[in-house]
């Protein structure tokens, strides 16, 4: 990169982080050089639900201020991030997706963005959701090729990452809404164990499935992110002793044990994913300090879906009751269908459905136990659908959100008409700390990418003439 703050949009997270407590790059030229991109391809990609500009440089300048007085800053000291737009944030509005939602204020921070700000954070906007964070699309397109989806309801923020216009953002996922359009936008999205990252201050829709997650084009930034956010100390007993119990780690002298699984919709991806995906198995069976198995999930598992969307639709019914009944044509048909669905489900019925989701995340944990340190699997079924609406091919993402268990989209594959694929990281729940370092070893041998320059596609089609 040329000059001081020359196309500077284009770092990482970590790299910028490095520059700007360095000397070499102020808060404000970064969040400057981001603005600037936004303005220029925002208008085709629509990936923001609303932008503060001013608030961002306010925030900005107090980082410079800090460093200037040796003060520390925080871990993401002048780090722009964009929020989706299910999160509260006290200096901006939360529409969440919805006409009915538009203009709310609501007067407080997530506990996340709370989090994130003490950081050092900076904070553009909000990204753009599906309504209510559920399936019916935005306006958001596919910063690869607009005639593409950019997956749901998490479109906002992998858009804003995969297109430059801020290296992390805030996502969430009930079923595959990080996971799918990480893999269609091809970035890294990382959704942590159940429970690790607080929901306070978010948007509910399902207690048992909801979790707060990350996007970011390097494994770096994705840990820097989660350190930050995720809940620590002995105040949290369950989750500080899963992540601090030794026995739960994979030991540092012992090979990668890695298994590929299929999982009960294989046959519904495309058969040049289902390809790529074994022959990424093969090459890392290559790797050294890596043992590559293939085996099956119990066949409990085949039942996954249902159990998933049976305990969605309930919970749908029930949050988004008053949405129901008083939103009429400001709700989508998709979304009016899933609350139907569950409006019919007893309540009986319904926790025998917890029992079961309960049951078959204790089933996962005792299957990963002594025998695998990550699952390999694919993200989606193959590249993004063509046209916003147009329904996803069935995939395997919401079994790791049934389970709580940590799972990462890692850019891998290219698709036949040349947009991104992933493959699906997953570990056993608390894992998180081993799914990252596994992710690290992949991209260290060459089996992941660490986006720290221009994709070409996007420097072609929105940087002409930009020098980096």
């Amino acid at each position: 990169m040329s000059g001081r703050s020359d196309a500077c949009h284009f770092l990482s997270a970590t790299e910028a982080l490095r520059r700007i407590r360095g000397g070499e790059l102020t808060a404000v030229e970064f969040l400057e050089a981001c603005l600037a991109w936004i303005d220029r391809i925002e208008p085709r990609l629509k990936a923001w639900a609303y932008l503060s500009p001013d608030t961002a440089r306010t925030a900005a300048r107090a980082i410079d201020r800090a460093i200037q007085q040796g003060n520390d800053p925080g871990p993401l000291a002048g780090i722009p991030i964009g929020v989706k737009d299910i999160f509260n944030t006290y200096d901006m509005p939360t529409a969440m997706g919805s006409p009915l939602w538009a203009g709310f204020t609501p007067g407080n921070d997530a506990r996340v963005v709370s989090q994130l700000r003490l950081a050092g954070s900076v904070i553009p906007g909000k990204t753009a959701t599906a309504e209510l964070a559920v399936n019916f699309p935005g306006p958001t397109v596919n910063p690869h090729n607009p005639k593409h989806s950019p997956g749901t309801s998490s479109s906002g923020s992998a858009v804003a990452v995969a297109a430059y216009m801020v290296p992390l953002a805030l996502g969430s996922q009930t079923s595959g809404s990080t996971i799918r359009p990480a893999s269609y936008c091809g970035v890294y999205g990382f959704k942590p164990s159940f429970g690790l990252v607080p929901r306070t201050g978010c948007l509910k829709t399902a207690d048992t499935l909801d979790t707060v997650a990350f996007f970011a084009r390097t494994v770096d930034d994705l840990e820097l992110t989660f350190n930050v956010a995720r809940v620590d100390g002995s105040n949290y007993p369950i989750s500080h002793a899963r992540l601090t119990d030794p026995s739960r780690a994979k030991p540092a002298d012992r090979a990668w044990r890695v298994v590929l699984v299929r999982g009960p919709k294989w046959s519904e991806a495309e058969t040049y994913a289902r390809d790529a995906l074994v022959t990424y198995a093969s090459r890392l069976a290559a790797c050294r300090g890596v043992i590559v198995d293939e085996a099956e999930l119990a066949p409990e598992f085949d039942q996954a879906h249902e159990v998933h969307e049976s305990i969605y639709d309930k919970a749908l019914s029930y949050y988004f009751k008053e949405e129901f009944e008083r939103g009429g044509a400001l709700l989508s048909p998709l979304l009016k269908s899933m609350i139907l669905r569950g409006q019919t489900i007893p309540l009986d019925r319904y926790r025998a459905l917890l029992r079961r989701q309960a049951d078959m995340a204790i089933a996962l944990d005792r299957w990963f136990e002594g025998r695998y340190d990550v699952v390999l699997t694919l993200s989606t079924g193959g590249e993004a659908m063509k046209g916003l609406e147009t329904r996803d091919r069935p995939d395997n993402c919401l079994i790791w959100a049934l389970c709580g268990v940590p799972a990462m989209n890692v850019p891998a594959f290219v698709g036949p008409t040349g947009l991104p694929v992933g493959a699906q990281l997953v570990a056993r729940r608390y894992g998180d700390f081993d799914l990252l370092r596994f992710a690290r070893f992949l991209s260290s041998n060459a089996l992941a990418p660490d986006a720290t320059l221009p994709h070409p596609v996007l420097c072609e089609q929105y940087s002409e003439g930009v020098n980096v």
